[in-house]
């Protein structure tokens, strides 16, 4: 029964949470630098994700060798992403570029 009144109450601090904020929503306004500065806020989260799982993928350290497929399919998902500004290229071929590294290293390994 605890375990009810904990996912019930998880619930309502999350429907609070994020119900608050549609209530205040056309009567507040924010400030042009903090709208601004809000942008930013997504890529930097995606950022804090993705590094330390590109980088440290067995969580044991970081890996920076040519053995980490990780690492060699996110620097070719970046140059693909940078010259042709398509996201669904870069995602198609960034995991190519993973899955293919890491099926040539498992032959030659």
């Amino acid at each position: 029964m605890n375990e009810v009144y904990l996912i019930v109450g998880m619930a309502l601090v999350t429907f609070a949470i994020r119900y608050s904020m549609f209530l205040v929503a056309g009567r507040f306004e924010f400030p042009a630098g903090l709208v601004n500065a809000l942008r930013y806020v997504p890529p930097a989260v995606l950022t804090a994700i993705i590094v330390p799982a590109v980088l440290i993928p067995t969580g044991e350290g970081v890996n920076l060798s040519y053995t980490n497929a990780y690492l060699v399919g996110a620097v070719a998902a970046f140059g693909i992403s940078w010259f042709s500004q398509n996201l669904l290229l870069t995602i198609v071929l960034g995991m190519a570029a993973f899955w293919g590294w890491q099926g040539l290293l498992g032959i030659i390994g």
